[in-house]
């Protein structure tokens, strides 16, 4: 139908803008056209021929009637609604912390830390936007660099004036690309805008004339009187000419609207890169109230951990773990955790200092397990988040990040934060997940997903994921976003059966127990190429809950050989 509202478009203007289908690739709008069942992720391979994590299975199998242990799991995200119909029985409290009284009660430097932190908030509100790292190192560098030529740089520099040319590339790359798709979704916003009112009118205009409701198979039979209805009859007809099934073309303004609304989500999203991600001037650290610069800071912030926008931090909670013993909603993956929110990821790059902070805010408050569905191109203080990184794993904390959504191959190009350490070496409590669809064929994996044979582990359920959105809502989103937090899932429920197990041995299970599809070859993204899906990750595999566990059964406490 997309493409039939594109032919659309030619009829009622020969000079259209065609959107660029893979500019607009946030987790939210490109769909695919194929559906599956809305729980798809949780089912199992075998018993429902869906590629999913077999959740469903190891409940009602292998983990039947079986004891478990509470595990805490730290989303370091855009904000959570805590008050969410499907979420509010399952979120930390921190019982140490007295609601309200204004008073740091656990002394651990964060008053009212109820529920998590916010470390992108301050006294008088909540940062949303912000600009993108790319846009702050240019800014850093431009005064510097820009007008000097490159003989005439000093030898202690030349790294830097190469790091600030490759910085320069992008951002005026990025920047121009970024103007022009606002400037060309508005223009197809009031294309069609335009001509929904008057297909609309067309089509209220025969029912009211003919008694009942249009198809494109009654068009012919419409006795035009005037000239009025003759337009609307031509009009309808050359539109319904574009349409191969004999539908309402009530049904075709309503695929219209849908289509519409999504062209509104892009102006919004381009809208916002431009203004802020991309803005030389724009600084939300005035609402934070630190200071950017002193990169020892941490107790800053507020506790307000839902923010302005909690649509993608509620998403990635409902996954791992929306209360599985209600009526309501969906059910998450893992059936015995509580979930830490800690806000650190606004519209727009994370700051290093903000996350270093987060990972180790949520160690040092029992998070066992740390999900961070967020990623950048370039990462300034690399060496700070390493060090919180180093921390986390020493207190056997297992982090899960997802692998990004650019269809690139993270050997080569960077993504931040990542396992390798700045001054050499790698974390080992580390899994790097990219997104998967829930056919074996060659769309298994998302077309928006990185990949990459060293650094990505395994694959993970992360296309048309259905799952909690605030205000009690529900939304299908995609990304490699919703991929970490499924793997995240089977981690808690793995740690939740089997609690003896350490983050190195949870790791390791999970690797080796991921399934293998011999000999299926998948549309590489951000390409047409065919190629293995086992050259995709270091692992070949999909995780799976019910594989997972079986192993996990068969270690006997004891650690896996590598």
């Amino acid at each position: 139908m997309i493409k039939q509202i594109f032919r659309l478009g030619f009829f009622f203007t020969a000079s259209v803008l065609a959107v660029n289908a893979n500019a607009f690739q946030t987790e939210s709008s490109q769909q695919d056209t194929i559906t599956a069942p809305s729980d798809w992720f949780l089912r199992d391979p075998e018993t429902d021929h869906i590629q999913g994590l077999s959740v469903e299975r190891v409940y009602g199998t292998l983990l039947k009637d079986k004891p478990s242990k509470t595990v805490l799991v730290a989303v370091i995200d855009s904000g959570i609604d805590i008050n969410h119909e499907d979420l509010k029985d399952v979120i930390w409290v921190n019982e140490d912390e007295i609601p309200g009284n204004g008073i740091d009660d656990d002394k651990n430097g964060y008053i009212d830390d109820v529920n998590g932190w916010n470390f992108i908030g301050g006294k008088n509100g909540n940062v949303n936007e912000d600009t993108y790292e790319v846009t702050r190192e240019y800014a850093r560098l431009k005064p510097k660099y820009e007008n000097v030529e490159e003989k005439k740089v000093s030898k202690k520099d030349k790294a830097e004036y190469a790091y600030w040319k490759t910085v320069q590339a992008k951002y005026d790359r990025d920047f121009e690309f970024n103007k022009t798709q606002y400037e060309q979704y508005k223009q197809q916003y009031e294309l069609y805008k335009n001509a929904l009112g008057t297909i609309d009118f067309c089509d209220s205009l025969l029912e009211a004339t003919t008694g009942k409701p249009v198809r494109k198979s009654s068009l012919a039979s419409v006795n035009a009187t005037n000239d009025t209805l003759r337009f609307a009859k031509e009009t309808l007809t050359k539109v319904m000419e574009n349409v191969e099934e004999d539908i309402l073309v009530s049904e075709f303004i309503d695929e219209l609207k849908s289509y519409i609304g999504q062209l509104e989500e892009g102006i919004d999203h381009y809208r916002v890169a431009v203004e802020y991600g991309y803005s030389l001037t724009f600084n939300s650290r005035s609402i934070v109230g630190d200071d950017p610069k002193n990169l020892t800071e941490k107790h800053y912030g507020n506790n307000d951990v839902k923010g302005p926008d909690a649509r993608h931090g509620t998403h990635v909670a409902g996954i791992i773990g929306a209360n599985r013993k209600n009526t309501i909603g969906i059910k998450g993956i893992a059936d015995n955790v509580r979930i830490m929110s800690v806000r650190a990821v606004p519209n727009g790059d994370e700051r290093d200092k903000d996350i270093a902070n987060a990972i180790i805010y949520a160690t040092d408050n029992g998070a066992k397990i740390i999900n961070m569905s967020f990623g950048k191109s370039f990462s300034p203080n690399k060496d700070l988040v390493d060090k919180a990184v180093k921390y986390a794993e020493s207190k056997g904390v297992l982090l899960v990040h997802a692998a990004g959504n650019e269809g690139e191959d993270t050997d080569v190009e960077s993504n931040f934060p990542n396992r390798k350490f700045l001054k050499g070496g790698e974390a080992k409590t580390w899994l790097e997940i990219g997104a998967s669809s829930w056919g074996a064929d060659e769309n298994f994996v998302g077309s928006f997903s990185n990949y990459g044979k060293k650094s990505v582990d395994f694959f993970s359920p992360g296309v048309q994921i259905y799952s909690t959105t605030p205000e009690n809502t529900y939304e299908e989103l995609q990304g490699t976003s919703m991929a970490s937090p499924a793997a995240a899932g089977v981690a808690a429920i793995l740690l939740s059966y089997f609690p003896d197990l350490t983050a190195t041995q949870l790791k390791d299970v999970i690797r080796q127990s991921t399934r293998k599809f011999d000999g299926l070859k998948v549309t590489k993204p951000g390409s047409q190429e065919k190629v293995p899906f086992s050259q995709l990750s270091s692992t070949g595999g999909l995780v799976n809950a019910y594989e997972a566990v079986k192993l996990a059964q068969s270690m006997k406490g004891k650690p896996l050989e590598k």
